[in-house]
């Protein structure tokens, strides 16, 4: 870390003062709060398994339609660029471990195809992180503006924290600056890593939680 950044800065987010947010008021406040933004966002992911039942792409890899899966993908391209174009850039550091989750292979598929619409994305091994470990998921807008969003067992979203401290959100923005500054181009990794596996194995454990998401919003989130 650069001076003036504590060693494991994350470490302050858990017991920081925030505003707890269930889902709806999450996604409101954070709607408004990128509708006024003016400074590049930044996203930190570290978990290696989510549930995006709102993307198309995603069900079709949960039905096991790999092909269709990453035909959806490509598809959200042309809708992704004109999006970027005409907003703040959205920064993003995506934490990997190996062996590759399915959720995690089908991610970077989406982020490649994120990064080359206008939305760059870096990767770091876990070995990189593992010191701060666990880390929470971030999205900062500012110096001063953060959200820390949850997640319940399955990887659903639970809704989020505003916290508004800026000892505890200046600290986190540069490192997750330097977690970036240090990463691999998520299209280097993808084409090396990602783009030779083969479909990946979803499980009836995995599909088992589907229902409980089962909303089909079709709705474009950042």
């Amino acid at each position: 870390m650069t001076e003036g950044t504590p060693a494991n800065p994350f470490a302050a987010v858990a017991h920081a003062d925030g505003l707890d947010l269930d889902v709806p008021d999450y996604q409101s406040r954070f709607d408004r709060d990128h509708a006024a933004r003016t400074e590049p966002m930044w996203k930190l992911e570290r978990a290696q398994v989510f549930y995006e039942p709102d993307v198309a792409s995603w069900r079709a890899m949960m039905d096991g339609d790999w092909a269709g899966s990453l035909a959806l993908a490509e598809r959200m391209a042309g809708p992704l660029e004109d999006y970027f174009r005409s907003r703040v850039p959205v920064w993003r550091v995506r934490v990997v471990e190996f062996p590759i989750t399915a959720y995690l292979q089908w991610e970077l598929h989406v982020l490649a195809v994120r990064a080359r619409a206008g939305s760059p994305c870096r990767v770091v091994p876990a070995e990189r992180v593992a010191a701060h470990d666990p880390l929470p998921e971030l999205v900062i807008f500012s110096p001063s503006l953060m959200y820390e969003v949850l997640y319940d067992r399955y990887g659903g979203c639970g809704g989020g924290r505003r916290i508004t401290d800026p000892h505890v959100v200046a600290p986190c923005l540069r490192a997750v600056r330097e977690l970036y500054a240090g990463g691999e181009d998520v299209l280097r990794f993808h084409e090396r890593e990602i783009a030779p596996l083969p479909p990946p194995v979803v499980t009836d454990a995995m599909r088992a939680a589907v229902p409980a998401y089962a909303h089909r919003t079709e709705e474009f989130r950042v």
